[in-house]
């Protein structure tokens, strides 16, 4: 609601992930907040990505195991029914009387800056003090000759599927691709990925390996280093490659990436600046070019992950209503959830500095009663054994992440990290075990050891020399009783 005055303290553009946490944050602190979204609130994670996307796969693993076991194939619309059912339960969070209850006034329209302080929706005059960019992205269409808008799909809409499609070709290899890659095979349709370059770019070769392999034992053909000259839809879909191959399919999934939704927001009026692919550019504060403008989310630069978008709102909201210079951290996790699943902070491909302690699987004990040996924990170490990003490949590896990702945010040792008592045996051994070895080699270090011999030498010499006595005696404090 607006002050007194008439004017919106804090106004939210976008009602996903970044302005529902934005607006809530807000208006916790006592500043009048208006969230708009053009359509329903819960954006992208609740209906299109995160909620849909995960319930699927576990859905797909299930159908695998059944089919492995009893030869039944997989019920697809009560996979569609499971996926309705758990964004049915966790959309009442994201509601607007949800957001009513936290202080938040909801509207609805098409809004857009008109000036300084000042926007429009649907027509409607609105001014405010200050205002989050909160819109979102939306999958991005690689434009390819001959192809049948009519038969395809993206993230956005494969969920419309009423049919297991018999052919799904799926243009692209980033995250999105290679889950709902696997997912739709462990259904039953025959899936080929077509990528430019390789699977997973941004990831580490060796997590990239074993993923692969994964998807193609679960008959996924993917073929990388490919791109498409033009589309024919006759019957089926045939898909020209450069190389002359023909890829038929019924339907294809465009997963090439996305585009901010930046356009027709009026950013000019208000001199808040865009990169050369629309997204708004913000400062480590969050903070635009125009000072009383902040943004989050997908809109902006940042990797396009549901808790960076919280997270960053967060700290974008706390800095406008209270005036603070909050930094956002620079540990960012990720977690591909495919089977394995690859879970990284702070590392890349090529992007690795400093030295790497590896523990593979096969030598971790819960990997082992699982029968799932095929990943490895990886920490990256920079100077005094601080832990500065790795890379978990293997099951629930985003779980194990966690404390990985705490390390590096708190700038931890390898030794703060082996000198905590971790539970045994789990998939987090991992962590600890590649941290005891990163420790170890240290104290095996020419100087180290010099000093730890000196150290037990004298220790030897105390207690030779009788200053420790061996015999019978009291436990410290004990006043003497036993």
């Amino acid at each position: 609601m607006a002050s007194s005055d008439g004017m919106i303290d804090f106004l939210v553009l976008g009602g996903g992930t970044a302005g529902i946490v934005g607006a809530k944050t807000a208006a916790g602190f006592g500043a009048s907040t208006v969230l708009v979204e053009q359509g329903r609130t819960g954006g992208d994670c609740l209906w299109t990505g995160c909620v849909p996307s995960k319930t699927l796969l576990s859905a797909a693993a299930q159908a695998k195991t059944l089919r492995e076991h009893t030869g039944r194939e997989a019920d697809f619309p009560a996979v569609r029914d499971r996926i309705a059912n758990a964004i049915r339960t966790i959309e009442p969070v994201d509601t607007p009387q949800a957001l009513e209850q936290a202080g938040v006034e909801v509207l609805s329209g098409r809004i857009t800056f008109t000036g300084a302080g000042t926007a429009a929706l649907d027509g409607r005059p609105l001014r405010f003090r200050q205002a989050l960019i909160a819109t979102g992205a939306q999958p991005a269409d690689p434009g390819v000759p001959g192809l049948d808008p009519a038969r395809t799909v993206t993230s956005e809409t494969i969920w419309d599927l009423t049919r297991l499609p018999a052919r799904l070709a799926i243009l692209g290899g980033g995250p999105i691709a290679c889950e709902l890659g696997q997912a739709f095979a462990r259904l039953g349709s025959e899936v080929t990925m077509i990528v430019r370059s390789r699977i997973l770019a941004k990831e580490i070769p060796e997590a990239v390996d074993i993923v692969r392999e994964s998807l193609t034992a679960d008959g996924v053909t993917i073929l990388e280093n490919s791109s498409i000259t033009h589309a024919t839809s006759p019957g089926d879909i045939q898909l020209q490659l450069a190389d002359g191959t023909v890829v038929g399919a019924s339907t294809v999934l465009l997963a090439t990436g996305r585009t901010p939704r930046t356009t027709a927001l009026g950013l000019e009026h208000v001199g808040v600046r865009v990169d050369g692919r629309g997204h708004v550019i913000t400062d480590a504060r969050m903070r635009t070019s125009n000072p009383l403008i902040w943004a989050a989310g997908d809109v902006t630069a940042h990797p396009q992950f549901t808790h960076l978008a919280g997270v960053h709102a967060s700290v974008a909201a706390a800095n406008a209503v209270l005036g603070l210079r909050r930094r956002i951290s620079t540990a960012v996790p990720r977690v591909t959830y495919t089977s394995p699943e690859i879970a990284t902070v702070n590392s890349t491909d090529g992007g690795e500095t400093g030295r790497s302690r590896t523990l593979w699987h096969s030598h971790l004990d819960r990997a082992v009663t699982e029968d799932r040996t095929e990943g490895f924990t990886r920490l990256l170490v920079g100077a005094g054994g601080r832990v500065t990003g790795g890379t978990i490949v293997g099951p629930r590896a985003g779980e194990s992440l966690a404390e990985l990702s705490l390390a590096v945010h708190k700038k931890l040792r390898t030794s703060d990290i082996a000198g905590a008592t971790h539970a045994y045996p789990t998939y987090s051994d991992g962590v600890w075990n590649a941290a005891v070895a990163d420790v170890r080699e240290r104290l095996a270090s020419p100087l180290t050891g010099t000093a730890i011999k000196v150290l037990a030498r004298i220790r030897r010499l105390a207690i030779d020399g009788g200053r420790i006595s061996s015999g019978p005696g009291t436990l410290p404090g004990s006043g003497g009783r036993r």
